[in-house]
């Protein structure tokens, strides 16, 4: 009887044990992942600033419309990036790793507590078989009135390991109520967080599609041909004509180009020698007239 109670207390502390083992390695890997997840995001926001520059600067060589998109694309991405690093990782003390990092954390210094309740656990259930061993073979060799003492050595040792055994179970049944409950704050906190960026990222990156759909692309091809040619391009084709004309047509033209003033004068100079001629026929008549 006594036997089959060591052994079901025994059954059961090894139970705990792995209880408290399986908390001891998943909460330990949970939060070197947790901590890594937390790092990886603090990088993702100097990564989103290099992308951001180089979105700008890209845009500063681009057509009127589709420079005005990606800048502001840029811009609404850039706003995302400020609200993760204020929202998510710097408010009450870094929410991530204050939320759910720590509080995993934590559970290094609980699981060791637990261990050492497991030790004297252990260590009065080592002393109850011990003593159980001994009556059995003090019965078996000498049935005298040592098996008397020997029995109230095993009665001792059997109650102390029943009160640790208490011990144990009632500090496990806290620990396992804790345990739910903390891991039910934690993953809520990591969800809301998540869920508040998440909501945001949603807003800006709506707001971010628009801007690019609005981008014209018929206009900015319309702009893209134009400055193909140079501002200067019809004066030069002037040049290039004028040049390709014959020595004859550049004369006639050299002489058009002269003025309106110079074909006055040359007409006027034809006129006054018109009127000269006239006024020489006139006086020849008139002294011939004369003579007569």
């Amino acid at each position: 009887m006594m036997r089959r109670t060591l052994e079901n207390r025994n059954a059961q502390t090894k139970q705990l044990q792995t209880a408290v083992s399986n908390v001891e390695k998943h909460f330990g890997e949970l939060c070197q992942i947790f901590a890594a997840y937390v790092r990886k995001t603090a990088r993702l926001r100097d990564k989103a600033d290099l992308l951001v520059n180089e979105i700008n600067a890209y845009a500063a060589t681009e057509t009127p419309h589709l420079k005005l998109g990606l800048m502001n694309f840029a811009d609404e991405f850039a706003k995302l990036q400020d609200y993760r690093q204020a929202e998510v990782l710097m408010n009450n003390d870094k929410r991530l790793e204050a939320k759910v990092v720590e509080p995993l954390k934590a559970y290094g210094t609980i699981v060791k507590m637990k261990r050492d309740d497991l030790k004297a656990t252990f260590t009065a259930r080592n002393r109850e078989a011990k003593q159980l061993t001994q009556l059995e073979r003090t019965r078996q060799r000498n049935p005298s009135d040592r098996h008397v003492i020997a029995e109230t050595e095993l009665q001792r040792a059997a109650m102390d390991a029943s009160r640790t055994s208490r011990h144990l179970e009632e500090t496990i049944n806290n620990f396992e109520r804790q345990k739910m409950k903390d891991i039910k704050t934690i993953f809520s906190e990591f969800i809301t967080i998540e869920m508040l960026f998440h909501g945001k990222a949603l807003e800006v990156y709506t707001a971010a599609y628009q801007n690019i759909q609005n981008i014209d692309e018929d206009e900015d091809l319309e702009v893209f041909r134009n400055s193909l040619y140079a501002p200067d391009y019809s004066s030069r084709l002037d040049i290039v004509r004028a040049n390709s004309k014959s020595p004859l047509q550049r004369s006639l033209s050299a002489k058009c180009v002269s003025g309106t003033g110079q074909v006055s004068t040359c007409r006027l100079r034809k006129d006054q020698q018109a009127d000269d001629d006239e006024d020489e026929e006139l006086d020849v008549t008139e002294e011939e007239n004369f003579l007569k």
